[in-house]
C-alpha cells in the first residue's frame, strides 16, 4: 500500500470520527435547548382546570377564582336578579350572545341567563374593550353611570356596562359580552373551570 493511500485512509477516518463526535456534541447541546422550550410545571399548573367551591355562596354574592391568570367570577343570582334579564334585551348590544359564539359563549350557555344553571353566572372578569377589570355593582338602584341600573358590572376605565348575565350595554366601548369560560358542575357545590362536558 502506498503512502498516498495510507494518508487518504487516515484523512477519511479523521473526517468520519470528527463528524461523529460533532454530531454527538450537537445532540447533547440540543437536549437542554429543546427541554427549555417545553412548558414548565408552573406553566402547566397555570393552564390546569380550577375547582371552585360554591357551597357557601349566598344568593346575591360573588366569589372569584383565578384560571390561566384571569379572574373568573361566580355570581349566585337571586330570583329578582334573573327577572331583570329579559327587561334589558333592548338595551344590551348582543342579547342572544350571537357574536363570536364559539369564542365567547359555549353552546350550553347560549340562553337568556348565559349559564348552565340559571342561578349561577360563571364569567371571566375582563372587559372585552381593553382588558380592564370591571367592578361589580350587583345591586339594582340609580348609579352615577346609569340612572336605571338593574345590577351588573361597571368598567370605570372607559365606562363599559355589563348586565347580570355579562351582556354589554349598547353604545359602550366594549364590543362584546364578557366571556363564559368552559366549565362544568362536579356537584351542586363545586364547579370545575377549564373543562366542560363537551370538551371532556
Amino acid at each position: 500500500m502506498s503512502d498516498q493511500q495510507v494518508d487518504k485512509g487516515k484523512r477519511c477516518f479523521l473526517v468520519a470520527a470528527t463528524s461523529v463526535v460533532g454530531g454527538v456534541a450537537a445532540g447533547a447541546a440540543a437536549v437542554p435547548f429543546i427541554g427549555s422550550m417545553l412548558p414548565s410545571e408552573r406553566a402547566k399548573a397555570a393552564g390546569a382546570p380550577v375547582e371552585i367551591d360554591i357551597s357557601t355562596l349566598a344568593p346575591g354574592d360573588k366569589v372569584t377564582a383565578e384560571w390561566r391568570g384571569q379572574p373568573v367570577w361566580v355570581v349566585r343570582r337571586t330570583k329578582e336578579m334573573l327577572e331583570t334579564l329579559p327587561k334589558l334585551d333592548s338595551v344590551v348590544a348582543d342579547p342572544k350572545s350571537e357574536r363570536k359564539k364559539d369564542e365567547l359563549t359555549p353552546k350550553y350557555a347560549r340562553n337568556e341567563h348565559r349559564s348552565i344553571k340559571p342561578e349561577y353566572l360563571v364569567v371571566v372578569g375582563i372587559c372585552t374593550h381593553l382588558g380592564c377589570a370591571p367592578v361589580d355593582k350587583l345591586k339594582a338602584g340609580p348609579e352615577p353611570f346609569e340612572a336605571n341600573w338593574e345590577g351588573g358590572f361597571y368598567c370605570p376605565c372607559h365606562g363599559s356596562l355589563f348586565d347580570l348575565a355579562g351582556r354589554v350595554y349598547k353604545n359602550k366601548p366594549a364590543p362584546d359580552n364578557l366571556k363564559i369560560p368552559p366549565h362544568k358542575y362536579l356537584s351542586d357545590g363545586r364547579i370545575l373551570i377549564g373543562v366542560d362536558t363537551e370538551g371532556a
